[in-house]
């Protein structure tokens, strides 16, 4: 089959807030994560997702023109999960802690469901444009950059251009430590830890 050459991922063709359609958004793209972190990509079809979520494959179709949008979906429910807790970490706490806080949950959310985790980096690389997972990435950057900027943190030349950086070596530390199928946690967040610091200190 042909890969697409768009720089835009087809998404979603509804998403309901509430009651028992938004009940089966949710079973479905719980049942697309079961099959891609259990069986990878060559097992995952639209009539497998619909057959495990337990509902028809029209049903399906009413919210997901297909693989691509339920990918979509999942790396926005996934990174959507990441901010929720990101923003619990930052909240009331020095910007050492809130920093502490951030990559704490980066390495949690990695090794949660790894197997699951290092499918969707791939297809997050794999169409780095897509408009959902870019909103929620620059989320992260500004949730960062809210941190870098407190007053017992470095004081940083470029704060934005350091958000970036910053986030830049979290998410590439975790995702190699979860593509090498790294299990300590406490470890891989000190090292994590250790390169962010050693970036944000020698800012001049």
């Amino acid at each position: 089959m042909k890969e697409t050459t768009t720089s835009q991922r087809p998404r979603p063709r509804k998403m309901p807030r509430q009651g028992r359609s938004a009940e089966t958004v949710r079973a479905i793209i719980e049942a697309a994560a079961r099959i891609l972190e259990r069986d990878g990509l060559g097992a995952f079809t639209t009539n497998a997702v619909a057959e495990r979520a337990g509902v028809s494959i029209g049903s399906l179709y009413q919210y997901f023109p297909g693989k691509e949008a339920l990918i979509g979906a999942l790396i926005v429910r996934e990174t959507s999960l990441l901010i929720a807790e990101c923003e619990a970490a930052v909240a009331g706490v020095s910007g050492r802690e809130a920093l502490k806080g951030i990559i704490v949950a980066a390495v949690i959310h990695q090794l949660r469901r790894p197997a699951l985790a290092r499918l969707l980096d791939l297809e997050e690389a794999r169409l780095p444009f897509d408009e959902d997972t870019r909103r929620v990435t620059d989320r992260l950057r500004l949730i960062l950059l809210s941190v870098l900027v407190r007053a017992d943190l470095p004081t940083q030349l470029d704060p934005d251009v350091a958000a970036q950086d910053v986030l830049a070596i979290i998410k590439g530390m975790v995702d190699a430590a979860g593509e090498r199928g790294e299990q300590d946690r406490d470890a891989l967040g000190s090292r994590v830890g250790r390169a962010v610091y050693g970036y944000l200190d020698n800012a001049a």
